[in-house]
């Protein structure tokens, strides 16, 4: 049987895992309300706190399009790359893993291995928290750091960064592991970095929230200074980019 996901998962997860955010802004909207009716009148106040609302429910429903109705899981991306059977892949995630499953289930008869980054002492994020606890690790996953991947250099066909390179958040951090992630790959290989960007579509889906993401700058930066070169970028929705990155000087 394969693997599915339920209708609804992404936007359920979402709510579910940042409960407490919806709370706060359902606890705070009366009170916010009264106080702003003190200054204002009751149909400007109302009119304030619809405004607010507006753009919690635009979320939940992009978020909705992006991880329950677009093509997202169906990792349609991996069919510009030459994968054979024999070949060795890797998923590294950050605490969060909702993908080896699916790519076994697309790619069966790959060598795969995953690796989690989740580090308690700096990822303390409730959200996560939650998120481990509601969906454990994949079978064998090996708990690694940033800066070490316990595999042999040049011995990884693929790897694959799916929605976890931001949680990274210090720059230099985040250079020294796409290092680390180009050192292991293949002269041949080829990294895959799935990711929301800091720009206008996410800016009006998520607004504020988009300054958890990085902008597209910012990511080539990070693939030049690391000695990747970008293969083919493809938007997943206009608020999801697939980045498929090879080593610089190859010709795959």
């Amino acid at each position: 049987m394969g693997v599915t996901r339920e209708p609804y998962q992404g936007v359920k997860n979402i709510v579910r895992f940042n409960w407490h955010f919806y709370l706060i802004f359902i606890l705070l909207s009366p009170l916010l309300l009264v106080l702003l009716n003190v200054f204002l009148s009751l149909k400007i106040s109302l009119l304030i706190i619809l405004l607010l609302v507006i753009p919690v429910f635009v979320s939940l429903v992009i978020s909705h399009w992006i991880y329950d109705r677009s093509v997202l899981y169906e990792l349609n991306y991996l069919d510009e790359i030459d994968i054979s059977e024999r070949d060795s892949v890797i998923n590294i995630n950050a605490g969060f893993d909702e993908t080896s499953r699916l790519l076994l289930e697309k790619l069966p008869g790959i060598s795969l291995k995953v690796f989690d980054f989740y580090n308690p002492k700096t990822h303390t994020e409730p959200s996560i928290k939650r998120a481990r606890k509601a969906y454990p690790p994949y079978e064998g996953t090996r708990a690694i750091s940033t800066s070490k991947i316990p595999l042999e250099d040049a011995s990884v066909d693929v790897a694959i960064l799916m929605l976890s390179a931001h949680e990274i958040r210090q720059t230099g951090e985040r250079l020294v592991f796409f290092k680390e992630v180009y050192r292991a790959l293949k002269f041949d290989g080829h990294l895959v970095v799935v990711e929301h960007l800091r720009d206008l579509p996410n800016f009006l889906a998520y607004t504020i929230g988009f300054f958890h993401f990085f902008s597209r700058k910012s990511w080539m930066t990070i693939f030049e200074k690391s000695n990747f070169e970008l293969s083919k970028e493809i938007k997943i929705t206009p608020f999801v980019s697939t980045f498929i990155l090879k080593k610089h000087g190859t010709s795959s």
